[in-house]
Order: structure tokens, then sequence, then C-alpha cells
């Protein structure tokens, strides 16, 4: 039988504060550290899946929704949604938070592949994955039409 986990060991939850070094004339957080921070929890959700180390293998869109100010929260929240033979697909959302009004938006949502490797950096075997909640199954459930695009604009190239 091949070894699976269930989505919730993979999930990573974190806070950043928006400071104003990380921000735009606009006091706005710069795109750029918001991708940073997404390739890094996606990174940390794969690698506590698959007990390895990890490569981004492909960013497949990042929708900003909304912005971030300086004094906020940012909330991000990772997790693996569908698996290959060495890839996890990487679902990460972000919200912003007013501490002051408790004020809550998603910012942010992204898919990522990354790919596990060994200490040769070769790809090596991924454990599959077990959806559980009703997020968890309509991401795995749609997973393969996500995965096909991929295969498609790879074709482009």
């Amino acid at each position: 039988m091949e070894e699976a986990y269930p989505v919730e060991r993979s999930r990573i939850i974190q806070t950043k504060l928006v400071l104003p070094p990380d921000t735009n004339h606009l006091q706005t957080i710069f795109g750029g550290k918001v991708l940073s921070y997404i390739d890094e929890i996606a990174a940390l959700s794969a690698m506590k899946h698959s007990n390895s180390v990890v490569v981004t293998a492909s960013i497949d869109s990042v929708d900003f929704l909304s912005s971030a100010k300086v004094g906020d929260a940012l909330g991000l929240e990772a997790f693996v949604t569908s698996t290959g033979r060495t890839s996890m697909e990487v679902y990460v959302k972000v919200f912003s938070s007013n501490l002051l009004t408790d004020e809550k938006t998603l910012t942010t949502e992204s898919f990522l592949t990354m790919v596990a490797v060994d200490s040769a950096g070769k790809p090596m075997p991924v454990p599959k994955v077990i959806p559980e909640t009703p997020e968890e199954r309509r991401l795995y459930q749609t997973a393969p039409a996500r995965k096909e695009n991929r295969k498609r604009r790879a074709m482009i190239r």
C-alpha cells in the first residue's frame, strides 16, 4: 500500500506584520514581498508533507485581491492539495487583518507546485494526500484541471 497522509499534516499557518520597509509609496505591501512569503510557506508545507527538501517548480497564479497596509497583520495558510509522483500542489491563501478594527480581508490566493528532491537534487517520490474537509475535497477534485492547465502552459513555451 502506498503511503498517504491527511491534508492537515501539511497545514502551516503564519502571521507577519506589515512594516514600513515592506511597503511602497502608498504604504501598501510590495507584491514581491507577499510572493516571497507565499513561496516560503508553500515550501514549508510541502516539506512537512514529504519529509524532504523541496524546490519550487511553478507558481500557477497569484491573484492579488486587495492590499495590506502598514500595521496590518498578514495571515498566511498553506496546505498540500494533491500530489503526483514527486510533486505536490500547494494552495496558499493570505488574509490581511487590521488588528485595531478586527477587519479581515482575503488579499491573495495562489497555487504552487513543489518537487521533493534528495541530497543530490534528484526528484523523489512523495506520499499521497487524503482530503478530509469540504474545502480540501473541492481543491483535491479540481487539482487535475489545474495540472492540465500547467501542462498546456508548458507546451506553449
